[in-house]
């Protein structure tokens, strides 16, 4: 049996709900946010589409980047090989959406490294700054659902073990 949930390949409905009523849905999944993720709740929703999404899984060493890279490289590669980025609001609706994501090792919710067991879903940032949250990561702390905003820089070097969450190109019709 593998020792986590990997996604291959999953359908998420992303949008249609209004920023309060996207805060109620967390809420009364008991899903739980930081800090980072409230500002970039703040700054992203209200007046989207709903459409489909369709992702999928890939860590930095899969992505061929087998000594880790930076979030502009590891980008770059993906894109490279046909993924795409996600729309900046995925996050939420695949935190509602993934039910079975494994949990982390340890309980540590800040480190200056992507978490144990965690599930980062690559976006576009919202601004250039570094100070400024560059994008929504998925969690599993203690039984407990997390949706959380994590800030970098682009020196900063992500690991061959990191989990990235990218956007499938539609199939072709």
């Amino acid at each position: 049996m593998p020792d986590r949930t990997r996604v291959e390949r999953l359908e998420v409905w992303v949008s249609g709900l209004s920023r309060g009523q996207l805060m109620s849905c967390l809420s009364s999944r008991g899903i739980l946010i930081n800090g980072f993720a409230e500002t970039l709740l703040e700054d992203v929703f209200d007046d989207q589409a709903s459409r489909s999404v369709v992702v999928t899984e890939r860590t930095v060493a899969e992505l061929g980047l087998p000594n880790g890279a930076t979030l502009p490289q590891i980008f770059k590669v993906a894109q490279q090989q046909g993924l795409s980025l996600c729309p900046v609001d995925t996050g939420p609706y695949l935190r509602m959406a993934l039910h079975d994501q494994m949990a982390s090792r340890d309980s540590v919710m800040s480190s200056g490294r992507a978490p144990d067991g965690g599930l980062t879903v690559a976006a576009e940032a919202l601004r250039q700054d570094d100070e400024y949250p560059k994008g929504f990561y998925l969690r599993v702390v203690d039984g407990q659902a997390w949706l959380r905003g994590y800030r970098c820089d682009d020196q900063h070097t992500w690991s061959p073990d990191d989990r990235f969450i990218f956007q499938l190109p539609p199939p072709l019709t």
